[in-house]
């Protein structure tokens, strides 16, 4: 009976001084952090099921853009081929490679974009409008949940570094985590260029 109950005063005490030093925050930042991170690859994921339906689309009326229709198709396929969960946020390696795929993507739509500028049928195409709709509004979404995971990632790593947290932290093994692609925020944080104007003829 005595054992039980200095087992449960036990338990009381570091429960207590777990949640006085911080711990339990630092848990619920870190699973902050995470969920931050999820939300922005169903964005990621979203923008990738939208490329073969965008390559399907202009494929007829982009019969003299066939090289970068590839570019598009292999950019979309080297994203596929990289998977990550919010559990890899600490491989360094991985993320870079995740990030470069990103931007690829990112490069070649973009590019994929402003030659489609040049096809005024393409751009009448009801399909091809929704589909531009569709990824304008995933793009927005991706910077939106981008900037929260940037958010979060600051939070944590200040609350982890101020006293006495950051005596839990280090007792714990807990460390910073990097900011991916934060020395790319500005582009990825930009609202995207979307246009479906047909450009003014020189006079």
């Amino acid at each position: 009976m005595i054992k039980r109950w200095a087992a449960l005063a036990a338990a009381v005490l570091a429960s207590l001084l777990l949640s006085g030093c911080g711990y339990n925050e630092i848990q619920r930042m870190d699973e902050q952090v995470k969920a931050e991170w999820s939300q922005a690859l169903n964005q990621y994921e979203r923008r990738a099921d939208l490329v073969p339906k965008l390559v399907s689309s202009v494929n007829a009326y982009m019969v003299n853009e066939r090289t970068l229709l590839k570019e598009v198709t292999e950019a979309r396929a080297r994203v596929g081929e990289i998977r990550v969960t919010a559990d890899d946020l600490d491989d360094p390696a991985l993320m870079a490679r995740f990030e470069q795929a990103q931007g690829a993507l990112s490069s070649s739509l973009s590019r994929l974009l402003a030659v489609s500028e040049n096809y005024p049928a393409l751009k009448s195409d009801g399909l091809f409008r929704d589909l531009m709709t569709q990824l304008e509004g995933t793009e927005n979404r991706i910077a939106v949940a981008r900037e929260r995971y940037v958010r979060s990632v600051q939070a944590y790593n200040q609350t982890i570094r101020e006293f006495p947290t950051l005596l839990t932290a280090k007792v714990m093994g807990y460390e910073l985590k990097p900011q991916y692609g934060l020395d790319k925020a500005a582009e990825v944080m930009r609202d995207p260029e979307v246009k479906f104007d047909v450009p003014a003829q020189a006079k």
